[in-house]
């Protein structure tokens, strides 16, 4: 009998089959090939039915006798024990979730790609506290009738923004979709060309002005837009004026555009609503935490719009929510509209929205308590130390690799504050002794991500770079590297 191949990790599930008496012989024929039944009926594969269910490992079971059958028919050779490590990682992999935590290293604060804002910890545990039963999300606790799910974050919203009332959906684009569906069906909109913006994933401004039913109107040009130039384009069929603010990216040099309070002033010269899309939205001034200034939502309705749309997991620090908020008889016009329903958020976003909004109550205390303004304004001299000390324990771990601290700048994200850098510290991983070390990085990034909890950094100027502005458990950080596997 000759001995199987099996590597460390292999080591305890290879000695169980020897205990249980699983047989070594090498098979080289497809024929030799257990059935489903004979392997199902091993000692080992019975526990494994046992903790995940017969249904699930049987069609694992098919998918790995079918896979070895090819690897014997091209030549080379299984055994038993082999099969069974093998239905052992096949029920692993199918049960891995395939949403999991990351660490964030990239240098993008409000990552979209990965989740954006953090949640802060009052939040979380609101979350929590209503998804262990039922909740009142839809229950009036006073008259003991059906209740309205939306007033749960309405007056919190209304107190911070000084809005008359306040609408929240599952996301920004929504509010906007259902802002411009319930008040501008069939009708015009006109629009400045340098605000018909495209966000992430190609998701463009045009394009959701027309799934809402209403007719963009383009105003001016790319880089400058005057105040005639609306004057010129309203008429009869004209249902609002909007101003979009733009994401990701800013014209400079020869420009012009239409202030806030001046298009107001036009949209309600012609009796029209003014309607202000922030995007990215913040609640608070953050000049004072030493960040370049962003309008508020307060400031944008002080101008005269009469709804503002924002987004509630970006600079906001919570959970992906679009709010609206402004006049009431608006708000009540688009929470009249069906669409309401299809974009309602769930009470556990309902739940981490309140728990966020509250914090807002005592500024004094918001970058303790809020994550995404904590990481937003953290000490470069802080982030530097943490390199300091990371940069050996790494070393360790890549030793053909070449570990230092460097001098890097993060940024924002998710279309905050698109052309500010904050100054940070990373861990730049290069392979110096390599003429063309992309392969080799591209290889150690996979490493990185296939940690249990996965680390995302980036490649840029053949390096492997770890911005450590978002890392804030250091000693778990670690304790992770312990498991990581280099080829």
């Amino acid at each position: 009998m000759a001995k199987p191949h099996f590597n460390v990790r292999e080591a305890g599930l290879f000695s169980q089959c020897l205990l249980q008496g699983v047989e070594m012989t090498r098979i080289e024929s497809p024929q030799y090939l257990p059935s489903v039944d004979r392997l199902l009926n091993t000692p080992t594969v019975q526990n494994f039915a046992c903790d995940h269910g017969l249904a699930l490992v049987t069609r694992c079971a098919q998918s790995i006798l079918a896979r070895a059958r090819l690897r014997v028919l091209a030549g080379e050779s299984t055994d038993m024990a082999t099969l069974i490590q093998s239905l052992s990682e096949e029920i692993e992999h199918i049960l891995l979730p395939s949403l999991r935590p990351v660490y964030n290293l990239t240098g993008t604060v409000l990552h979209t790609n990965l989740g954006r804002a953090p949640l802060p910890q009052s939040a979380i545990q609101s979350m929590v506290d209503v998804s262990r039963g039922a909740s009142n999300v839809e229950f009036d606790l006073e008259t003991g009738k059906r209740g309205d799910r939306h007033r749960h974050a309405e007056a919190l919203l209304c107190q911070l923004t000084g809005a008359e009332g306040a609408l929240v959906v599952n996301n920004n684009a929504a509010a906007v979709l259902l802002t411009l569906n319930s008040l501008a069906q069939r009708k015009e909109v006109p629009v400045s060309r340098g605000e018909l913006i495209e966000i992430g994933g190609a998701f463009r401004m045009p394009d959701i002005m027309a799934r809402a039913g209403c007719k963009l109107v383009e105003v001016g040009t790319t880089n400058r837009t005057h105040r005639a130039d609306f004057d010129a384009v309203i008429g009869p069929k004209t249902a609002l004026l909007m101003k979009v603010h733009t994401s990701n990216f800013e014209i400079k040099g020869f420009t012009k555009s239409v202030s806030d309070k001046d298009l107001a002033g036009i949209a309600h010269r012609y009796n029209l609503p003014f309607i202000t899309d922030l995007g990215s939205g913040t609640l608070i001034d953050l000049e004072p935490y030493n960040l370049p200034h962003e309008t508020t939502v307060t400031e944008a309705l002080a101008s005269g719009a009469d709804l503002v749309t924002f987004s509630g997991d970006k600079l906001l620090g919570g959970p992906q929510a679009g709010i609206i908020a402004g006049r009431r008889d608006l708000i009540d016009k688009l929470k009249r509209n069906p669409m309401t329903r299809a974009m309602r958020p769930d009470k556990i976003t309902l739940a981490a929205l309140q728990a966020v909004l509250r914090l807002y109550t005592n500024p004094e205390r918001l970058t303790d308590e809020l994550p995404t303004l904590r990481l937003l304004t953290r000490n470069p001299v802080e982030i530097e130390q943490l390199a300091g000390r990371l940069a050996s324990v790494l070393q360790d771990c890549c030793k053909k690799f070449e570990v230092a601290v460097s001098q890097t700048h993060s940024q924002v994200g998710s279309g905050a504050l698109p052309i500010d850098k904050l100054q940070s510290a990373a861990l730049k991983i290069t392979r110096p002794d390599v003429r063309r070390p992309g392969s080799a990085l591209n290889r150690l990034a996979k490493a990185f991500r296939k940690l249990p909890v996965p680390v995302i950094g980036r490649i840029s100027d053949d390096a492997l770079w770890f911005d450590l502005r978002c890392l804030e458990d250091e000693e778990a950080f670690v304790r992770n590297l312990q498991d990581l596997e280099m080829s």
